[in-house]
C-alpha cells in the first residue's frame, strides 16, 4: 500500500471541507531521489519523508498545501567535506480530474484518489542545495598540494597566470 496515494471521494462530494494528511514515508534512494553526479546533494538513502499537508476541496479538485520535511547530504564544494541538513519546504499545489504530466499548475487526480509523490519529488528536487558549502567560511583545499585548509595551513603560492605576470613588475615589495 503506498502511503501517498490519499483517497478524497468523501472531500469531493463536500466542496470547501479539509482533511490533515500526515506521512512518514521512506523514499527508495535508487529512485528520482539518488543523485546525478557526484557530490550532488541528494535525499539521504531511506530516510523517513515526513509530509503534512491539508487537502482541501473546491469544485474542480483539491488544493493541497502543508510542509514536506526531508535530510539531504553532499559534498562540500570546496573542501568536498559531508554536508548534511533538512528542508523544510512550503508546498501549495492544486489536484484536478484530467490533469496530465505535461500540466504546469496541476498534478492529476484519477479515480477520487490523489497522488502525492509527484508532487513530494518534484518540490524537493527544486529545493536541494546546488552548491552546498559545509560553513560559511570554508577555506577548501589547496589547488597545489590538496591540503584541507580548514584543518592545517600550507606553505603554497598561488600560480601567477601567465597572461597577467608583467603586472607585478608594478607591484610595491611589501604588498605581496
Amino acid at each position: 500500500m503506498n502511503l501517498l496515494v490519499v483517497p478524497v471521494a468523501s472531500l469531493l462530494r463536500s466542496p470547501g471541507n479539509s482533511t490533515t494528511v500526515r506521512v512518514d514515508t521512506v523514499f527508495d534512494p535508487a529512485g528520482d531521489y539518488a543523485a546525478s553526479a557526484p557530490g550532488a546533494a541528494e535525499v539521504v538513502p531511506l530516510a523517513d519523508v515526513e509530509v503534512d499537508l491539508v487537502l482541501t476541496s473546491y469544485l474542480g479538485g483539491i488544493d493541497a498545501h502543508g510542509t514536506l520535511s526531508v535530510p539531504w547530504r553532499a559534498a562540500c564544494r570546496r573542501c568536498a567535506g559531508d554536508v548534511t541538513g533538512t528542508l523544510e519546504i512550503k508546498v501549495h499545489e492544486q489536484f484536478r480530474p484530467g490533469a496530465g504530466p505535461d500540466d504546469d499548475d496541476a498534478y492529476p487526480l484519477v479515480n477520487e484518489e490523489v497522488d502525492l509523490a509527484d508532487l513530494v519529488r518534484d518540490a524537493v528536487v527544486l529545493e536541494l542545495p546546488l552548491a552546498p558549502l559545509c560553513a560559511a567560511d570554508c577555506a577548501g583545499l589547496c589547488a597545489t598540494c590538496g591540503a584541507d585548509r580548514n584543518v592545517t595551513a600550507c606553505d603554497c603560492r598561488p600560480e601567477t597566470d601567465p597572461r597577467w605576470a608583467r603586472l607585478d613588475a608594478l607591484r610595491v615589495p611589501d604588498q605581496a
